[in-house]
């Protein structure tokens, strides 16, 4: 073992031309970090096995000639800092491999947009002792390497010859599988997200740049007015990660909606979410319409007309709020310090005295809730909720069990439950005005089904349990008469248009056919 060391440390020790480095790194990118690429396209091609052999060959060519390239180049034009970065890319590899094998996630553009909305908070629930120990073995110690390896960089000629060789190899190979463009087309979703280190490369470059795109200032709505001076409340609950699947309400066996289930005059839709992860589907239920531009949100418009809007949020990832009143966790806690601040029940906390005392007619409160959110479902409820035993801690041990997985998740269920079914006996309560309870969920959960965990699937990959969520709304009686000509299945945008009728607001943007009542109120667009 000693003199095993010691030939290690005198090889690490001996300088290597930069040549032989390249190729050690791009042969250990492919080896270590791409072996789920090459499985997808194993299971996904439709070639002989012949064509599978000669396909697989080709793409192991055309990456080692990139990786080949791309390490090349970086070390020879960067030096300490291509160093630094190929130690960095490194850790990232072993980490994206990580998430992909453990929870069969694809390294897409959403997949990198929700890593930038994540918080500490949230990441944290995905740690454990296996995430560090395959992180060290397959990302820490090849970064030391690339840190510690002396290498010869050679001349300037040699590196134009030998990238731009890399280069024609790439075009050669790439020319010879001109046949495979059908079917590189189709699945170039899955094969762009699993192929390392340019998967995360290629889409945080995209979300940056869409990002920058979406500083400019949001796309103002034509102006709407009240209608009426009738003294109403609408609450909009965004759920967080609620799959219909697990409602009683919805025909699921276990008694999840113990409370809400005996609310006769609650109604319950069938939806699907816009998308898979919480930004989009946030974004969806706050806008009018379904577009890639950033358009004034509900709260935003509301508020501009003059209604009185209050945000409450134990979440994140909603497009830019423009109100005088947006509390988060901390604050609340501050104002109702004797309420567990853990938990979502501090967001319905004083909701009643909130409304009474507001000085407008018109009052939207929207609560965005963070309940049945992975990886650790069984820490989002209080322990008097925990009725279906025994838990999961989290997703990776629930992945072992998962009817442990399960229960969590239906214990944050039936603490929705509860919270919904006190927040609709609040506002029964409420004899001096109209009141409205809405809740939809952001998007749905994948809880092991064909082995995937938690969300962010691009759509049309992901399961139905990653997209078909609950839309229940209850209303106190008269408030308005409900439509019984709707599609059997709706969607997030008909949150809009419902709360715009709710609150009286006449509107250009107003779209009777997103509206879930009959419209007591008619858009001013002539």
């Amino acid at each position: 073992m000693t003199s095993l060391f010691s030939n290690i440390k005198k090889m690490l020790k001996r300088p290597m031309s930069l040549v032989v480095f390249s190729s050690i790194i791009s042969i250990g990118t492919l080896v270590a970090f791409n072996i789920p690429f090459f499985q997808y396209v194993i299971e996904n091609s439709n070639e002989s096995t012949i064509g599978i052999v000669w396909l697989i060959a080709s793409l192991v060519i055309i990456m080692f000639a990139a990786n080949f390239m791309m390490t090349y180049l970086t070390m020879f034009c960067l030096r300490i800092l291509g160093r630094i970065l190929l130690a960095i890319l490194s850790i990232i590899n072993a980490t994206s491999l990580y998430f992909i094998l453990t929870y069969n996630i694809i390294i897409d553009e959403n997949v990198i947009r929700n890593v930038f909305n994540t918080r500490y908070s949230e990441a944290s629930g995905f740690f454990s002792w296996s995430l560090w120990v395959f992180i060290f073995v397959f990302g820490v110690l090849p970064a030391i390497y690339c840190l510690i390896q002396p290498v010869k960089m050679g001349k300037a000629k040699k590196m134009g010859k030998l990238c731009g060789s890399s280069l024609g190899v790439i075009l050669v190979f790439a020319l010879l599988n001109y046949n495979q463009v059908l079917f590189v087309s189709q699945h170039d979703t899955e094969l762009g997200a699993l192929l390392q280190p340019w998967s995360y490369i290629v889409n945080t470059i995209r979300v940056i740049s869409i990002s920058q795109d979406k500083q400019a200032e949001e796309i103002k709505l034509p102006d709407g007015k009240i209608t009426d001076n009738d003294k109403a409340v609408v609450v909009l609950v965004i759920g967080e990660s609620a799959r219909k699947a697990n409602f009683q309400l919805y025909g699921y066996k276990r008694d999840t909606n113990p409370l809400l289930s005996k609310v006769k005059d609650l109604k319950v839709y069938e939806t699907q979410s816009c998308a898979t992860y919480t930004t989009a589907g946030t974004k969806a239920i706050l806008e009018p319409k379904e577009s890639g531009d950033l358009y004034e949100i509900l709260p935003n418009y509301a508020f501009r007309t003059g209604v009185d809007v209050s945000w409450r949020t134990f979440n994140w990832g909603e497009p830019p709020v423009h109100i005088d009143e947006y509390l988060t966790q901390p604050e609340l806690a501050k104002i109702y310090p004797n309420v567990d601040a853990r938990y979502d029940e501090l967001l319905f906390t004083g909701l009643r005295e909130r409304i009474e005392k507001s000085p407008n007619n018109k009052v939207l409160i929207v609560l965005h809730t963070t309940t049945s959110h992975g990886p650790q479902y069984a820490s989002k409820y209080p322990k008097e909720f925990e009725v279906y035993k025994p838990v999961a801690k989290n997703v990776e041990e629930g992945e072992k069990n998962v009817g442990m997985l399960v229960n969590a998740y239906d214990n944050t269920i039936r603490y929705t439950d509860y919270l919904l079914n006190g927040l609709i006996n609040t506002l029964r309560s409420m004899t001096d005005r109209k009141t409205a309870m809405i809740f939809i969920s952001d998007h749905g959960e994948s809880l092991g089904e064909g082995k995937m965990f938690m969300h962010g699937l691009p759509k049309k990959l992901a399961p139905k349990e990653q997209y078909e969520i609950p839309f229940l709304v209850w209303t106190s009686e008269g408030y308005r008469e409900y439509r019984n000509d709707l599609p059997a299945v709706l969607e997030q945008h008909y949150i809009f248009h419902s709360v715009l009728n709710l609150l009286s607001i006449q509107s250009p943007v107003y779209n009777k056919d997103f509206d879930i009542f009959k419209p007591a109120i008619t858009s001013t667009d002539k």
